[in-house]
């Protein structure tokens, strides 16, 4: 049976509450992997040691896993998380980046962290600058149905299916609006279909005159605008053909 763990870095949580939002598909999902590690879906084996002056309970990402989702930035400046990510690595087949945080940031990019109180500054990346991610699902959240069909089709195999997240994966750490305007509307590969605004989650893109308008400051950088333009995809391809 596929091992199937899920990682939580910083984030929400609000990628695994679209997952558990799958109602009885979750008890299929469920039915047909081996959930060996995730914090809010299951027990996780401890390790507690004792000295004289404290207490150490520490949780342990687990070996062998097959797929891992990982949802959540990397803070580079807490060594837990920067160590929970690339023991995730070695211990996983597929990495997969879940949801806008893991792929590209989200909101977690204009995160400095620290209270008033005690003022600090914290980065946080998406997954892909620390380590190698093969898939990667954008949104805040993704979609329930995306989430199922992604993790069904690492289940069977299906790499037409998976190629376009492969590519997410590789290219879209840095996304944001901006991709759409530079890599299509730029190139003047835009056909107005406006996906792009219908897809966005916090109606940053508007259409004026059949074209999309980024509207930068309401932007979260998700990348789900880049992931579901038809034409963000194989652009030398496209020119070439029209």
């Amino acid at each position: 049976m596929v091992r199937v763990a899920h990682i939580h870095m910083s984030g929400c949580t609000g990628c695994l509450i679209s997952l558990a939002d799958t109602y009885e598909k979750l008890l299929d999902i469920l039915g047909a992997v081996d959930l060996v590690y995730a914090l809010t879906l299951a027990d996780e084996k401890t390790e507690i040691t004792e000295t004289d002056d404290k207490i150490l309970i520490e949780r342990k990402i687990p070996e062998d896993i097959d797929i891992a989702l990982v949802e959540g930035s990397v803070c580079l400046d807490d060594h837990h998380s920067v160590e929970d990510i690339l023991t995730t690595r070695k211990n996983s087949k597929i990495v997969v980046a879940l949801g806008a945080c893991a792929a590209s940031g989200g909101v977690t990019r204009f995160a400095r962290g620290g209270q008033m109180s005690q003022p600090a500054h914290s980065a946080f990346v998406p997954i892909g600058d620390v380590i190698k991610v093969d898939l990667a699902l954008p949104g805040c959240p993704p979609s329930t149905e995306s989430i199922v069909n992604l993790i069904m089709a690492a289940l069977n195999g299906d790499m037409d299916y998976l190629e376009p997240f492969a590519e997410i994966a590789k290219y879209g750490k840095d996304a944001c609006g901006c991709d759409v305007i530079k890599n299509v509307i730029d190139q003047s590969l835009c056909m107005g279909c406006g996906t792009c605004a219908a897809a966005c989650q916090v109606k940053a893109i508007e259409m004026i005159e059949g074209k999309p308008n980024i509207m930068t400051e309401f932007c979260i950088k998700c990348g789900i605008c880049g992931a579901q333009c038809p034409r963000v995809r194989f652009p030398e391809l496209v020119q070439k053909i029209e």
